[in-house]
């Protein structure tokens, strides 16, 4: 006998961080989207995470492209996360906005790619929470390479102040 009750989506308890909707391009998206679930791979162990970047990443890329764009993301990831200095925040997986931390690390990868040198020192050190933003540099350079190798680049639209996850989260309470 088939059971009658409707199938419930399971949610997430967890506070939302959301603050800037996802953008319409594509490498942002790539680049926020890997950053997440690459981090949460690393967090959880989780294979399903990484699974999830490879699909992006493939999807739009094909795999030859997406197998050098997520080592380099990998790198980048890893050194945000062995230099933090505090708790790195991503927005659940499936979520349609990025949070702060995921905007500075879209911001870091944009700076590299357009040349804005203090916009990407003050966002690597927003994220990671340290003036000591040499690794996480040497990563986010080698991805934005990669990503201008793969014909995506970033809007120059995409660098911000390191603040500007916060001021757009203090507009939409208003």
């Amino acid at each position: 006998m088939a059971n009658s009750q409707p199938a419930t989506r399971r949610e997430t308890s967890r506070p939302s961080a959301e603050v800037v909707p996802l953008p319409a391009k594509a490498p942002e998206r790539l680049v926020g989207i890997g950053f997440r679930c690459w981090l949460a791979g690393l967090s959880t162990g989780d294979i399903k995470c990484w699974e999830d970047a490879w699909n992006s990443f493939s999807g739009i890329l094909g795999p030859d492209q997406a197998k050098a764009l997520l080592l380099d993301l990998s790198k980048f990831v890893r050194a945000v996360k062995a230099n933090a200095q505090r708790d790195i925040e991503i927005s659940p997986s499936g979520c349609r906005s990025f949070c702060r931390d995921e905007c500075l690390a879209i911001s870091i990868i944009a700076a590299c790619q357009h040349d804005e040198r203090q916009a990407l020192t003050a966002s690597a050190a927003a994220l990671i929470g340290s003036e000591d933003i040499g690794d996480t540099l040497n990563g986010a350079q080698a991805l934005a390479a990669t990503l201008r190798q793969a014909n995506q680049m970033l809007c120059a639209e995409s660098v911000c102040p390191a603040t500007c996850g916060l001021r757009a989260k203090r507009r939409r309470l208003m």
